[in-house]
């Protein structure tokens, strides 16, 4: 079954493992804030944030991801919630569907991140958390680790980047940002739908 990312939560490096919980930690805290009744996962991979928030989300939870592979691991992997391969820029969902939508470490790599954030908010009622790299955090610990150093530590996928000003400024022209925060080397963000 072909994956894309449950390889790299698999991690022996203990710093890196440190990183990976003080990150969940911090969208575990936003989930809590929100007490949502629905859930969508938008880029759920193999279901790395479901498995590791499943005390905190109501079941079942729904998964979608472009990756088949990724689909059919993560409905593997948590047979009780429902997992199904769709395009951010065009999710089967109607309007207002769930009171929480996630879309972790998504964003960087759609080439224009508007459409897939107003697709994300069309599908929500209340709020989003969603998190980018922190730029240029993400790539200094890339290159302290040896990784893509022919991209000056840029993984090859993410083609866009940005800090905690410029994310903020982004979800700005969609939603309205509740907290954006920082648990290095990403960006977190709590979102509210406008008019919810």
């Amino acid at each position: 079954m072909e994956t894309t990312n449950y390889e790299k939560f698999q991690t022996g490096n203990p710093v890196v493992r440190r990183l990976f919980d003080r990150f969940f930690e911090t969208v575990g805290r936003m989930v809590r804030e929100s007490s949502p009744s629905a859930v969508l996962d938008a880029g759920c991979g193999e279901g790395e944030t479901i498995e590791r928030l499943g005390d905190l989300l109501p079941h079942p939870v729904t998964g979608v991801d472009l990756n088949p592979g990724s689909v059919a691991f993560a409905a593997e992997r948590l047979p009780g919630d429902q997992f199904d391969t769709a395009d951010l820029l065009n999710l089967p969902f109607d309007d207002d569907s769930f009171d929480l939508v996630l879309c972790l470490e998504v964003l960087e790599h759609i080439p224009d991140p508007r459409p897939a954030l107003a697709e994300l908010a069309r599908v929500s009622s209340r709020d989003l958390i969603l998190s980018v790299p922190h730029e240029p955090w993400f790539r200094l610990g890339s290159l302290a680790r040896g990784k893509y150093v022919s991209g000056l530590g840029n993984h090859p996928e993410h083609v866009n980047h940005w800090n905690s000003r410029t994310f903020r400024d982004f979800l700005s022209t969609a939603v309205e940002p509740v907290e954006v925060t920082t648990s290095l080397p990403w960006v977190v963000a709590r979102c509210r739908v406008r008019g919810a």
